[in-house]
């Protein structure tokens, strides 16, 4: 499984995520769309929207940071 969580340092929502990811002692990799332009490109291709958090599960976007800490927590065991 591929993951892949697009973030906006500043964003709220993003660091509850990130909270949640290390409350589950998990790392997984991240794309800064404030700071990587091929990311934020990405985004918006792959997503259709420029809206953070973004998680890909194997490139398919799932969005709002509450259903991200769910899937998070339901697949844990999953994540590497």
């Amino acid at each position: 499984m591929k993951l892949e969580l697009y973030i906006k340092k500043s964003c709220p929502y993003c660091q509850k995520v990130l909270e949640h990811l290390s409350k589950l002692g998990k790392q997984i990799p991240l794309k800064e769309i404030d700071k990587d332009e091929s990311s934020r490109k990405r985004l918006i291709e792959v997503g259709g929207k420029q809206q953070v958090p973004c998680l890909f599960i194997d490139n398919k976007p799932l969005y709002e940071s509450e259903d991200i800490k769910e899937w998070l927590s339901n697949n844990v065991k999953e994540i590497p």
